[in-house]
This record gives C-alpha cells, structure tokens and sequence, in this order.
C-alpha cells in the first residue's frame, strides 16, 4: 500500500516544481503599488510642469471671480471649435493668447495645445509608451517621425528627465479620464514648419553636446 502513495506523492512534487519553473520564465507582472506609485509621480511631474496651465482650458469661475482651468476638461487641449484669439501680434510682442490659454497666434501662425488624455481618436490613446518618449526627447509628434512639435510647447525643458521620470508621466496620462476633443491642426505654412525642424535638430545637437560635456565632471564627482 505504501509504493502508490509514494509514487503519487512524487508525482505532484514534480508537477509542482515544473509548474513553479515554467512561471519563472514568465515576466513578473509589475506590481499593484509600484504602479500606483509611478502614476502617482507622474501626477507630481505634471503637476509642478505646469501642463494643465495650458493644456487644460481655462473657464471663468464666478465663486471665485477669475478665470480657472476646467478640470472638467483637464488636459484636454484647446477646445473644438473654440474661436481663435482676436489680436495679433505687433510691435515687440512674442504672441497673443486665446481666451481659454489653449491657442496661440504667433508672428509664423496659429497654434494649439494637444489633447494629452487616453482618448484613441483625439488623443495619446493610440500612442505607446516608446512614442511618447521619443517625441519628447526630439520635439517631433508620433514618436519622432511626425511634425514638429509647435512652440510654445517647451519640450527641451521636458527632454532633460530621465527615462523614469518620463513613463512615469505617460503612465499618470494614461490613467484620467479620456476626453474626445478633436483639437485642430496648427495654421502654419509649410516653409515654417520646415524652418523650425531645422531649429529643433540644431537644439538636439547643442542639447546632446552639452550633455556629453557635463559627463566627464558627473563621473569626477561620484568617483570622489
């Protein structure tokens, strides 16, 4: 009686311990709280970025008689439809600003913020993690290859986080509520959108020389 208890037992042992070797060559999912934890860096980093200062629209708010952003709509770029600003830049001004802090009529044309919520059709839905940080790192949309991000977006600032720091604010933009909001294209001529990819590609190599630059001293520090 004691040699097919025996056998069973064995059995399940090596069951077990194939299962439990067949589960190590799976990749550990990233767990609950450090995920948690990276949204919540994310919402730090675009919090103290000052995103929503432009990406979400301003509306008056009567309480507290000023106008505030609408968080209603937050991060999702200047409204559709939303009018134009009705200046136009003179004399030494840089730009004239929209109503809602969302559009921007520059000495080249007219520009919008983007809309930055999960929605699939009208925002960062369809991107992947890889396309936002590369359209971050080059100042161009759709990971690199798409047109110049338009100013006053500062993606040069932006640019200098680290690799964490970056997914972790793609996570946070990930993870609000997804707002369709179909935010126009930028009015501005082809011959200036050419102009100012020249410029971006001249800033990434300044920005990659003095990077290069400001390694040896790094390594001096922390090999003190």
């Amino acid at each position: 009686m004691t040699k097919p208890t025996n056998l069973l037992t064995i059995g399940f042992a090596l069951t077990t311990a194939l299962a439990a070797t067949a589960g190590c060559r799976q990749p550990a999912p990233q767990p609950k709280a450090d995920k948690v934890a990276q949204v919540e860096r994310g919402r730090f980093l675009v919090s103290i970025g000052g995103c929503n200062d432009c990406h979400t629209p301003l509306k008056f708010d009567a309480d507290v008689g000023m106008p505030l952003p609408d968080m209603s709509r937050m991060l999702s770029g200047h409204p559709e439809g939303a009018p134009d600003p009705a200046g136009a830049p003179a004399g030494h001004d840089m730009g004239v600003i929209g109503a809602t802090m969302t559009s921007f009529k520059l000495p080249f044309g007219t520009v919008y913020t983007a809309n930055l919520t999960p929605d699939a059709a009208t925002g960062l839905g369809a991107w992947t993690e890889e396309m936002f940080m590369r359209a971050v790192r080059t100042g161009r949309h759709m990971g690199g290859t798409g047109r110049p991000i338009m100013p006053p977006m500062p993606w040069p600032n932006l640019a200098q986080q680290s690799d964490d720091d970056l997914k972790a604010v793609f996570a946070y933009l990930r993870s609000i509520p997804a707002v369709r909001n179909d935010v126009p294209a930028p009015k501005v001529p082809d011959a200036v959108m050419d102009g100012i990819a020249a410029s971006y590609d001249k800033i990434l190599k300044k920005m990659m020389a003095q990077a290069a630059a400001a390694a040896p001293a790094t390594t001096a520090v922390a090999q003190r």
